[in-house]
């Protein structure tokens, strides 16, 4: 397993430089890379809604806007369900796209802080690059409960709490 962790970005929307995406993504993704015990590289592009959009519907047939998506490097192994995933061992990652107009538009629907919300959308979208997923309820509880676990060592409160 590689010992470094590092988030490289490139930025097609403006609007992320001054967000400090930069910041953001190597906060997030080391958080999540040292949750587990790994190093290794993540590529995330900041954009806005109609190059993701453009993106949904190349790579997934969904011809709308989305927050945030990822591209592992490796096909991962199934797993049981609820069962952790098993980590690649890679150097390499791979890649995450994150819309900044979705992410200021939940942010705001939810009232939450923009980069509260981003740095959840990022440890997300990396926990995908390593292996999760959400496609059954126990798998979906096991991410649900890493990211939170993630996040509250960044400080950041629980994004699945409900709000009275």
């Amino acid at each position: 397993m590689p010992d470094e962790r590092s988030a490289d970005c490139v930025i097609e929307d403006d609007r992320w430089e001054a967000a400090g995406l930069e910041d953001l993504a190597a906060q997030a993704i080391d958080a999540t890379l040292l949750w587990h015990r790994i190093g290794g590289e993540v590529v995330v592009m900041g954009c806005d809604d109609a190059r993701i959009a453009s993106l949904n519907a190349d790579f997934r047939g969904k011809p709308r806007a989305t927050n945030v998506l990822s591209w592992p490097a490796v096909d991962h192994l199934p797993h049981a369900p609820g069962a952790m995933p098993e980590i690649p061992d890679e150097d390499e990652l791979g890649d995450i796209a994150i819309s900044f107009d979705t992410c200021t538009a939940e942010a705001q629907a939810q009232g939450k802080p923009f980069d509260h919300h981003v740095l959840h959308l990022l440890v997300h979208a990396t926990l995908h690059l390593l292996g999760y997923d959400h496609q059954t309820d126990p798998d979906a509880a096991l991410m649900e409960q890493t990211e939170r676990s993630i996040l509250a060592r960044m400080t950041i409160p629980d994004p699945y709490e409900e709000k009275a």
